[in-house]
């Protein structure tokens, strides 16, 4: 059972993405399919939801993403240039207009230097006519998983 807050803001998000005629994937790492958990979770969510990806191996997100082996060998999952590479792969897994993907350093032992447990890498993308345009944040939240 999803909280009131999560449950609060997919629903807001799905009456958006309907107004828009919109659909939305998720390319996920460190949340574990969460996002697409929390937005399956609402009856009619086929209307604007086209699926999640969880990839939490390099494997993986080269085979479910297209993510290119030498970009994660270079920069490791928990970067903007692999997050990047994510939505754009969700993008054209997928059917949506607009994709999210994320990636972090969640296990208590997983940090390394730079890339501290609590480092998360978010991105965002569209379709917008041949090509895809692709925002991408990070942000470093107090603890692993749980915080």
């Amino acid at each position: 059972m999803q909280s009131p807050s999560v449950e609060a803001s997919v629903l807001t998000l799905s009456s958006q993405l309907r107004k828009r005629g919109w659909r939305l994937s998720c390319a996920e790492s460190c949340t574990g399919g969460l996002i697409a958990a929390a937005c399956t979770s609402l009856a009619g969510s086929s209307d604007w939801f086209d699926g999640g990806y969880v990839s939490y191996s390099y494997a993986a997100k080269e085979a479910m993403l297209g993510v290119d082996a030498a970009l994660l060998a270079q920069h490791g999952a928990v970067s903007e240039p692999v997050v990047r590479a994510m939505v754009q792969g969700a993008l054209q897994a997928s059917q949506a207009d607009v994709a999210v993907a994320v990636s972090g350093i969640a296990g208590p032992g997983g940090g390394s230097p730079g890339k501290p447990v609590g480092l998360v890498w978010f991105a965002w993308g569209w379709r917008q006519g041949a090509s895809v345009q692709v925002i991408a944040a990070h942000q470093q939240f107090d603890g692993d998983r749980t915080a």
